[in-house]
Parts: C-alpha cells; sequence; structure tokens
C-alpha cells in the first residue's frame, strides 16, 4: 500500500476537532508542569478557547464528502458533528462553572484541567467511533478521567466515598460491555467494525449468543446514561462529587452515551431491531416512573437533580426507542437544549454552595430577597427542565411526544406527559421555596446571605456562565427554528436510520412496463400484462 492510498483512508483530517482538543491539552499540561500555580489565572482561557476553535472546526467539517476515517474506525458524519459540540460546550460551561469552584477548595486547577479535557476527548472519540476496539478504548477514557474528577477533592470524604463506589461500578459495567463485545467478535467470525459484525452475525445460527451479547451490550451503554436499573451509581455520585463535575457527567457523558447506543443499536443489530427496541422501551418506562417519582422524595438539590437526569434519559429515550428520522432529530433536540437550562441550574448550585456552603432544598427559603438574579436564573432552568411553556424544554419535550405519537408509541408518551407533570411538581417546589416565602419565613442561611456587587464588567467566569445558560434557556425555545434545522440535517442523509425504522409495507408502486418484450419470454397462452405491482418495503 502506497503513502497516498494510505494518507486517503486514514483521513485525518476528520478529527481535526479533536485534534485541536489533544493540542489544548498538552499546553495546559506543560504550562502547569513548567510555570505551576501561577499559570491556572491563563490556562482555563486557553482551555475555552481551544474548545471553541474545535467548535469552529466541527462547523467546517459540516456536509463533507469523505467521513469515514481510519480504516474505518471513525465516522465524522453530520450526526457525531452534533453529539461532539454538544460535548465540546458542555465542556466550556463546566470549566467556567469550575474555576472559582476549584480555587476555592484550594485544588491544582491545571490538573484538574488536564483530567476534564482528557474526558471531553474520550466523549469525542466515542460519539463517532464504529469499531469495537475504539469504542472501548474511548469509552475507558472517558471513564477512568470521569472516576478522577469525581473523587478529585481528595479533602472531601464525601467525594472519596463517590468516587470509590463510582469506580466499582463502573469497572463492572465496563467488563460487562467487553464481554458482549467478544461475543460479537466470535458471533461475526473475526470482525470488529460495527458494519463487520453486522454481516456476520446476520448469516449465524447463534441467535442465542447474539441476544445475550446484545443484552451486555445494553446494559454498559445504559450505565453511561443513567438508565434504570443501570443508575444506582448516579444519586451517591452526584451528591458527593465535585459539583461542576456533576454538570459534566449529566450532560457530555449521558450525550457521549446516547451517541454510542445510536451507532451501536442501528449498525451492529439491525437483524434484531425488535428485540433491542422492546429493552429500551422497558428502560425507557422504567427512568420516567422512578427518577421523576423518587426525586419527589429529595431535600438536597443535587440529588434531586440526579433523580432528575435519571427521568430526563427516561425522555430522550423515546425518540431512540421509536426508530424514525423525527424520533432521532427530536432525541438530538431535546440534548442540545438540556446542555444549556441542565448546566445553567447547576451553575445556580455552584454559586448558592460558594456563597452558603449548603445545597439543602430548604435552606433556598427566601433567596428572591437576597439575590434577586440567582433566584430568576435557577426558576427559568428549573421550569424548562419541568417544560413549562415557552421555555426551551417545552419545545424539546414537544417534539419528542410528536414524534411518538407520529410513531403510534401512544403508552410511552402518555407515560412521558404523566411524569412530566410530577416533574413539575417538584421543580416549582423549589421556586415556591425561593419566591414565595415572606421574609419572616426566611431561612436562615439566607438570612446570614453575603452581600453581592454585580458589575457588567470584570464579571467572574461563573457569573459569565450564568447568564450565557440563562439567555440560551429562555431564547432557544422561542428561536428553535435553526436548532430543528440542524438537527433534521444531521440525520436526514444517514443510511444508518433506516435499519431501525419497524418494516412497514409501503403502499403499492405501478411501474409501467410495455407488453412487447414479455411477449418473448412468457408463453401465449398466459394473460400478457401490461402492469407489474411491485410492494416495497420501508
Amino acid at each position: 500500500m502506497d503513502f497516498a492510498n494510505l494518507a486517503s483512508q486514514l483521513n485525518a483530517g476528520a478529527i481535526l476537532p479533536e485534534g485541536i482538543v489533544i493540542i489544548t491539552l498538552l499546553v495546559v499540561l506543560i504550562a502547569d508542569l513548567i510555570v505551576g500555580r501561577a499559570a491556572d489565572r491563563w490556562t482555563p482561557y486557553v482551555a475555552i478557547a481551544g474548545l471553541l476553535a474545535a467548535v469552529g472546526a466541527l462547523y467546517l467539517g459540516w456536509n463533507r464528502l469523505e467521513t469515514v476515517s481510519f480504516l474505518g474506525s471513525f465516522n465524522s458524519d453530520n450526526l457525531s458533528l452534533v453529539f461532539r459540540g454538544i460535548i465540546a460546550l458542555a465542556t466550556v460551561v463546566t470549566i467556567l462553572m469550575s474555576i472559582r469552584y476549584v480555587e476555592q477548595t484550594g485544588s491544582d486547577l491545571g490538573e484538574y484541567l488536564t483530567i476534564l479535557l482528557s474526558a471531553t476527548l474520550g466523549a469525542m472519540f466515542l460519539s463517532g467511533s464504529e469499531e469495537l476496539v475504539m469504542i472501548f478504548i474511548s469509552l475507558e477514557t472517558l471513564s477512568i478521567a470521569s472516576y478522577l474528577m469525581t473523587g478529585y477533592m481528595k479533602r472531601d470524604l464525601r467525594s472519596n466515598e463517590a468516587a470509590l463506589k463510582y469506580l466499582l461500578i463502573g469497572a463492572a459495567s465496563s467488563a460487562i460491555f467487553l464481554y458482549g463485545s467478544s461475543l460479537l467478535y466470535g458471533l461475526s467470525g473475526g470482525s470488529t467494525s460495527l458494519a463487520g459484525i453486522a454481516a456476520g452475525i446476520a448469516n449465524s445460527s447463534q441467535s442465542l449468543g447474539v441476544l445475550i451479547s446484545l443484552v451486555f451490550v445494553i446494559a454498559g451503554i445504559s450505565f453511561k446514561i443513567s438508565a434504570v436499573p443501570f443508575h444506582q451509581w448516579t444519586p451517591d455520585v452526584y451528591e458527593g462529587a465535585p459539583t461542576p463535575v456533576v454538570a459534566f457527567l449529566s450532560v457530555a457523558s449521558k450525550a457521549a452515551g446516547f451517541a454510542l447506543a445510536v451507532r451501536f443499536m442501528t449498525i451492529a443489530f439491525p437483524s434484531v431491531s425488535d428485540q433491542w427496541q422492546f429493552i429500551f422501551t422497558a428502560l425507557a418506562i422504567l427512568s420516567m416512573i422512578l427518577g421523576n417519582v423518587v426525586a419527589i422524595a429529595q431535600t438536597s438539590m443535587k440529588r434531586m437533580l440526579a433523580y432528575s437526569s435519571i427521568g430526563q434519559a427516561g425522555f430522550v429515550m423515546i425518540g431512540f426507542v421509536i426508530g424514525t428520522e423525527s424520533g432521532y432529530a427530536s432525541m438530538l433536540f431535546y440534548l442540545l437544549i438540556y446542555l444549556f437550562m441542565n448546566l445553567g441550574a447547576f451553575t445556580c448550585i455552584i454559586l448558592f454552595s460558594l456563597r452558603t456552603g449548603t445545597d439543602q432544598i430548604s435552606d433556598y427559603a427566601g433567596l428572591y430577597q437576597k439575590d434577586p438574579l440567582l433566584t430568576l436564573a435557577l426558576s427559568i432552568c428549573l421550569l424548562s427542565l419541568g417544560g413549562i411553556p415557552p421555555l426551551a424544554g417545552f419545545f424539546g419535550k414537544l417534539y419528542l411526544f410528536w414524534a411518538g405519537w407520529q410513531a403510534g408509541a401512544y403508552g410511552l408518551v402518555i407515560l412521558g406527559l404523566l411524569t412530566s407533570v410530577v416533574s413539575i411538581y417538584y421543580y416549582i417546589r423549589v421556586v415556591k421555596m425561593m419566591v414565595v416565602k415572606e421574609p419572616q419565613e426566611m431561612s436562615e442561611t439566607i438570612k446570614n446571605y453575603p452581600a453581592l456587587s454585580w458589575k457588567p464588567f470584570g464579571m467572574r467566569p461563573l457569573q459569565v456562565g450564568l447568564i450565557l445558560t440563562l439567555i440560551t434557556t429562555s431564547l432557544a425555545g422561542i428561536l428553535s427554528n435553526p436548532l430543528f434545522n440542524l438537527v433534521n440535517a444531521s440525520v436526514a442523509d444517514v443510511p444508518l436510520f433506516e435499519a431501525a425504522v419497524p418494516i412497514r409495507p409501503a403502499a403499492p408502486v405501478s411501474l409501467q412496463v410495455p407488453a412487447t418484450p414479455l411477449s418473448a419470454v412468457v408463453p401465449q397462452s398466459a394473460p400478457q400484462a401490461q402492469t407489474l405491482n411491485v410492494n416495497l418495503r420501508s
């Protein structure tokens, strides 16, 4: 193989955004090693600039002709571009909310940024991987970096406990996923590419082995998206881990998990699409019910948002299991707006905890009296998560439920509507706690709330992140048409979605065929057909 042919098959330009993130990571790491703590004043902004440059590279790669790279291991199609953009933007907002938080704990910001960028890199590679080895390496890069970030506050016993639980459960889920992948490798005749696996197991008589591997792979993916019953790690990790890390896991890690689910299920398992759609339907039902019902009883804001994220994963799975282009587009749209409204809520929680040292819901009583802007931002983000119009979350859920209704998933849509009503209850409970309380009913924490000085210039990064997420959450629903066009274009020309669409007979298509050629091959006793009716399958 000559060099030119090898270069064309590698197509390294497809991973230009990841290359920018790698360079940014190395700059931050070397600066921290050479300069030390003094570099913490500017390395976060270098990281943000590198991530925004990566988003620009993703934009330039839109509708590129050659998307497959590294001998079929990575696909930089429009679908992966959207998922990678969500992950990069989530990291940008996470860095904004991390600077002040990490500084106040006395930890090293340079090491934290290095680990965070490593997790981002793994998540971005996972979004376009189409080969087992690359999938597993990307998944472990994301997972190991997430374990490290969870236990980064070494002096905090809750952070240590959360990291240990996350590590043990995550290692078990990785082992299960790897075992399912090894089964697929054997059943397909020794292929590691997802397309090769699909061809191999389609001709295999080992249907039981295929179903076992399917269950193991789904178990590994469900751990990443916090789907019930693989959610046990979520509440404890969310409560004990540093809040910016929780924000990153709730958006970036979940988006990477859904990207992996879409590629793995639709490329490798088209022959058992009914089975995996049934399994994910059950996971969606359990996640919506348990996540939203258990969230009512929580007294900690972080634990409430943990169970809320489980319920939100159930909503997103509606778009995934119906297997239509509208379903996948609605899933992408919801993840895009979930990025800002969920990170906005966590930004408010970080601001409040830095000023008060608590995250108990009862301590928010009367916050409006002391901090109207924080109250407004948190209220809008929570109401958007609940799906109150005209905020972004309302349009996201409307698009999801409408796609599900059109596909005939009436039960899922009705359950989604009912559990959305439940979620509105515990979101509005927090808003009422902040706004409706009288001055004499103010909590002791709010009575001792520090004085504020908001200045338009020289604002802290955390306040910039708050205003950014607040504006986006408020306007993304009203000005959602560009986002609709983006997600629809990202799934319109991707052939892998055809495998997930349930096979339904279409209307007959009449092909007019002249009688003269048929007379040469049809006996004269047979009637001479003028029209052939061909039934096409979608």
